[in-house]
């Protein structure tokens, strides 16, 4: 209600979950955006929830993480980046340049008639923005001869960088759409970045071969040994911030028997641990359920109830948040409903926002059978 300090995001949390009668101590992990406030050692949101939760997991948002990573450009990819936003800039930010631009495009026979704004804060917006500028390259180039050649020339010089941007934030693209989702977790999410750490190297090897499978864009382009060898260091410079900004998840150790503990060889120290997860390989009903993966296996009822030690172990792989992502998508869904002459709407006490987001669909037939018909009818 008033400042977002940490103490005041805690007591807030604090007060909500004493109004829905919710046990702090029900708390396994919390995904915060890596903004001081949240993660400080003393005064941040963390730091006062660790007070009452002391065992509780933090996750910095792994989305939030890998936009981070995806920032970290060498001078030279930074400016030809900038060239890119300038040249969408002079087009998109003047109406009559935008209109001229599309008739173009038209008389060009382009698949697209529009270029795109890049908007820092959203997750996919750089590689959207770099895709379509790419696309319609030639058409940009025609049109800012008469409107800017010094920017013209920078595009012409700089085609190699803009095309090798364009594949490369593609696939980082590709692998922020894999860490969104409702079913996503630690175990899940631990697959995605090792799988795209190891991709990294497997591009920058490739390129230091002249391979350019991974880069058709950059394939099509004019190209030098010098700016192969700038694209590899960037790509060696990306895999160590990898390393760095998801060692805490790259270091998770899953237990085999997580995975499959009806085939499992690994030995679990823990003599209980054993015997509970002796009862379960032999439990014919449940082995059923396993058909359909690991998740829904643990996440059934009896898991808890049954087996309270094999429990303590997974549910924080499964039940952790490893982003924000069901928070950002609550945040678009407030932008569509709050408009200009919707801005009083209380939508968190009507039920509005919660009625978006549901994914629980209606019995139509039972509401009506219980609605009273008019009594003249």
């Amino acid at each position: 209600m008033t400042d977002t300090k940490g103490e005041s995001i805690y007591h807030t949390l604090e007060e909500f979950f004493k109004e829905k009668e919710i046990p702090m101590c029900n708390i396994l992990s919390v995904a915060t955006d890596g903004a001081p406030a949240m993660v400080g050692c003393h005064r941040g949101f963390i730091a006062y929830l660790k007070k009452t939760v002391p065992n509780v997991l933090a996750v910095h948002c792994v989305i939030h993480r890998q936009h981070l990573v995806a920032k970290n450009l060498s001078e030279r990819l930074h400016k030809s980046l900038h060239y890119v936003i300038s040249a969408i800039n002079k087009i998109k930010n003047n109406s009559l340049n935008d209109r001229l631009f599309g008739q173009l495009c038209t008389e060009n026979d382009e698949e697209f008639y529009q270029l795109l704004f890049h908007t820092e804060v959203r997750w996919l917006s750089k590689g959207a923005c770099l895709d379509r500028f790419y696309k319609l390259f030639d058409s940009v180039l025609e049109f800012l001869k008469t409107k800017d050649d010094i920017l013209r020339g920078n595009l012409i010089n700089y085609r190699s960088d803009i095309a090798y941007l364009t594949d490369l934030f593609k696939k980082f693209n590709e692998t922020n759409l894999q860490l969104q989702g409702d079913d996503l977790n630690l175990i899940k999410t631990k697959n995605i970045i090792s799988a795209f750490l190891i991709k990294l190297l497997m591009y920058k090897r490739n390129l230091g071969r002249k391979e350019f499978i991974q880069f058709p864009n950059l394939s099509m382009a004019q190209k030098n040994d010098e700016d192969l060898m700038t694209y590899c260091q960037h790509l060696e410079a990306l895999h160590s911030d990898f390393n760095k900004r998801f060692e805490d998840i790259l270091k998770i150790n899953i237990p085999k028997w997580v995975l499959d503990p009806f085939s499992n060889t690994e030995t679990i120290d823990s003599a209980k641990l054993e015997e509970e997860l002796i009862e379960v390989t032999t439990h014919e009903e449940l082995k059923l359920k396993f058909k359909e993966g690991y998740q829904v296996f643990w996440l059934q009822k009896q898991i808890p109830i049954l087996y309270p030690g094999l429990w303590a172990v997974v549910q924080t792989f499964l039940i952790a948040f490893p982003s924000s992502y069901l928070v950002e998508r609550g945040f678009s869904a407030v932008t569509n409903l709050l408009t200009k002459k919707r801005q009083r709407l209380q939508i968190t006490n009507r039920g509005d926002l919660r009625m978006l987001l549901t994914k629980i669909e209606p019995n139509i037939n039972e509401l009506l059978a219980k609605h009273q018909p008019h009594p003249s009818h």
